[in-house]
């Protein structure tokens, strides 16, 4: 009988496939986002993007549009997945120097601020929010390298 070889997925796939699955959760109707916070092959937070809970869901008080934009354009309610995922860690006490961050988009320059002020050590981010933006740098990504943060995209995008 012939033994049938399975990929075995390493943490990075494992917790990339989980920002993406949690990314589904978010109520937002311009952009699902989902965020993963480890620590030496641990999950320290999870987080997708939206507005604070307790406030309300964006598809359902908005559903055509979205909630009101804000200066930028960008949605003046909601929280991004990486903060929601920061917060919550920070709420619970959790250790977050030296973590690794997965994220479905890559962060934009307010997250990247935290993240290199939370001492976050690595990103992996999926898509490019330059190229959701229309932008034409990801300045999230720029910050963060110019300051020793690894951030690497991941997967078939990169």
């Amino acid at each position: 009988m012939e033994k049938v070889v399975k990929h075995r997925p390493d943490f990075d796939e494992i917790f990339m496939e989980l920002a993406q699955n949690l990314a589904y959760r978010s109520h937002c109707v311009k952009a699902q986002v989902g965020a993963v916070l480890t620590k030496d092959t641990r999950i320290i937070s999870i987080g997708y993007n939206g507005p604070p809970a307790g406030t309300h869901n964006c598809d359902e008080e908005y559903p055509e549009h979205g909630c009101p934009r804000d200066s930028k354009g960008s949605c003046s309610l909601a929280l991004h997945a990486e903060q929601n995922a920061i917060l919550y860690a920070s709420k619970n006490g959790a250790n977050i120097e030296g973590s690794t961050l997965y994220v479905t988009l890559s962060p934009c320059i307010s997250c990247a601020r935290v993240i290199y002020s939370m001492k976050i050590k690595k990103v992996f981010y999926w898509k490019s929010y330059a190229q959701y933006k229309g932008i034409p740098n990801d300045e999230g990504v720029d910050f963060l390298r110019k300051f020793g943060v690894e951030a690497v995209q991941f997967g078939e995008n990169a």
